[in-house]
């Protein structure tokens, strides 16, 4: 199933919010401001990361940005002959 640029860019404002969230209570409790700042840093890595793969696949020739069918691998259990 594809996403949407719309739903991609919810994401990140979501991701980008939390963010934001972390980086401000580290503001207010300085003891904790390390560990807030790292998880704040990891939102936006996250937020990049989800910009990233959208352009990516912008980019990518028309014919790779239609669904495909899953790969048979070969786990389906053979049909049992009609007597």
């Amino acid at each position: 199933m594809a996403v949407s640029g719309k739903a991609i860019h919810e994401n990140v404002r979501r991701y980008r919010a939390i963010a934001s969230l972390y980086r401000q209570t580290a503001a207010f409790r300085p003891h904790q401001s390390r560990t807030l700042l790292e998880q704040a840093e990891a939102w936006e890595h996250l937020a990049l990361r989800e910009l990233e793969a959208y352009f990516a696949l912008c980019d990518a020739p028309a014919y790779d940005r239609q669904p495909r069918k899953p790969a048979d691998t070969g786990t389906r259990w053979p049909m049992a002959a009609a007597a």
